[in-house]
């Protein structure tokens, strides 16, 4: 059986094909399209080509796309929805979407704050109520909504009005409209979850349209036999129909994909990762063989969230960087770049503008287009060049470690090749063989997880009862996502001591993982 893994970037569409053992038997990078289905059937089409397998041996595809994130920062193909918060009236002085952009939040047709919640210890804030619950959710399915974001003062602690809501609103609206219940979601934090939560429930026709298409465009190929998966943001895979449920969670699934394939192909699993692209470099931390989740809220199309993110940071350096003399004769190199129209406008191609990769084929780094074309270039302004290339990634790696040691590196993406193998702070830099398609060879070897973060107080549960207890609901949120029971092992356990809570108040959460079904 083969494993086939597509990854869709800013500026290449890459696809891979993997043996049983997990073995890379053919790879193709392709430049991405407006119309990304027909980038990605022409790398699926290529990959398939070059290896000459029998299609109807793949048993498992498997895409990382960023339709979600475009369809957010470009504001395009998002749903109408209606928000529900169960919260007042503690927290009515905030309405929902209050810091949204204007021309986001005009995806929301409706929005109401009703009685409900609760304390941080579980105990009831006030009564849930139905009747203005029923009564919101008549007035969203006479104007047409299909979809409905639900999110409840501190739900993560108990979900009982959320789920009481998510209930009513079937029953009101249709066993088919699309709920986004925030416990589900996000994490901590009223305001960051249930904008989590809303995000996701636009983003359900981008869902259907993509995980449709792609399963469309493999049966158009010939691919039938294959299980379709798609890449989520912590490293791991999920099925079609979780996917559907929970379209946000794909988005930066792209850098966690190139975190985890540069952990497979180097065998390490503990570096930092620096994914050189044709416009971007993302920098990602790997622990234990899964990329480093951020600790901070993170901010989505302008949206402030705290759903779980790969800790990632991004800097303007690419193989299509331009790069530039200044007048008082400094060299900078970026943040602009010529993207996926490197082969028509870089010099080594026959094009134009010098650009990053240019500087890398002067110096002898690499062989790519005709060197010839670029040995006007002066040495001089060519060292300088590189020298600032250096220095941005030496700066993006220094701000991602978190002591002064040196750390192992691994270099991968398709524009690796304009850094040196030798960067300061660094201990080892690895450069895979098959570094440039990291980002789809991690989205074919992912397996499939669950993560369970609850509010725990020891002295009412204790310690070793509640760490058991949330590890056996992770396995079940791993199953559930597809993965084989015997397989799932519980990868992280982190339990946060909350000073500012009475008792023994503990943040817990916990990871598992296992392999595909």
């Amino acid at each position: 059986m083969y494993k086939l893994g597509i990854d869709v970037g800013g500026t290449n569409t890459d696809a891979v094909l993997i043996d049983e053992n997990l073995r890379v038997v053919a790879s193709v990078k392709r430049h991405t399209t407006p119309d990304a289905y027909d980038g990605i059937l022409d790398a699926v089409r290529a990959v398939l080509e070059e290896s000459g397998v029998d299609r109807r041996e793949i048993g498992q595809a498997m895409l990382g796309t960023t339709q979600c994130t475009n369809a957010i920062v470009e504001r395009r193909h998002l749903a109408p929805i209606g928000v529900l918060r169960i919260g007042a009236p503690a927290t009515v002085g905030i309405p929902p979407m209050v810091d949204w952009a204007e021309d986001l939040r005009s995806i929301a047709v409706d929005t109401a704050v009703i009685g409900g919640g609760f304390e941080y210890d579980g105990k009831e804030l006030a009564p849930f109520d139905e009747e203005a619950a029923r009564a919101f959710f008549q007035g969203l399915k006479a104007k047409g909504v299909r979809s409905v974001a639900i999110s409840c003062v501190f739900s993560t602690v108990r979900d009982d009005h959320e789920r009481a809501a998510a209930r009513l609103c079937r029953e009101v609206m249709g066993e088919d409209v699309h709920v986004s219940v925030s416990s589900e979601i996000g994490s901590m934090g009223l305001i960051e979850r249930e904008n989590a939560t809303i995000l996701n429930a636009a983003l359900y026709q981008v869902a259907h349209s993509f995980t449709e298409g792609f399963a469309r465009s493999l049966a158009d190929l010939g691919v039938t036999n294959a299980q379709v998966y798609l890449s989520q943001n912590d490293g791991t895979l999920m099925t079609m129909d979780y996917a559907r449920r929970y379209p946000i969670l794909t988005i930066a699934c792209g850098p966690t994909n190139s975190i985890r394939g540069a952990s497979y192909l180097s065998r390490l699993r503990d570096a930092i990762v620096i994914d050189v692209g044709g416009t971007t470099t993302d920098l990602g931390v790997i622990q234990h063989g899964f990329p480093r989740e951020s600790g901070v809220a993170v901010t989505i199309g302008g949206v402030r969230t705290n759903f779980r993110m790969p800790d990632v940071v991004s800097i303007g350096l690419g193989g299509g960087s331009i790069v530039r003399q200044q007048p008082d004769g400094t060299v900078t190199v970026g943040p602009d770049s010529v993207g996926y129209r490197i082969t028509e406008e870089a010099l080594c191609f026959g094009g134009a503008v010098c650009t990053a990769t240019d500087i890398a084929v002067r110096l002898g780094m690499t062989e790519l287009g005709d060197r010839e074309k670029v040995m006007s270039l002066d040495e001089g302004f060519a060292r300088k060049a590189l020298a600032a290339i250096t220095t941005l990634a030496e700066d993006a790696l220094d701000a991602m470690k978190v002591s002064a040691g040196d750390v192992d590196v691994i270099l991968v993406g398709g524009g690796s090749i304009i850094l040196p193998e030798k960067l300061s702070g660094a201990r080892s830099v690895a450069k895979p063989a098959e570094g440039g398609v990291a980002n789809a060879i991690g989205s074919a070897i992912s397996k499939v997880s669950g993560t369970c973060e609850k509010l725990v107080d020891y002295n009412e549960l204790p310690r070793e009862q509640a760490l058991e207890q949330l590890k056996a609901e992770a396995v079940e949120l791993a199953v559930q996502a597809g993965a084989v029971r015997e397989t799932v092992e519980i990868i992280d356990v982190e339990d946060v001591p909350l000073q500012y809570y009475p008792g023994n108040t503990c943040r817990v959460k916990i990871k598992a993982a296992g392999d595909l079904a």
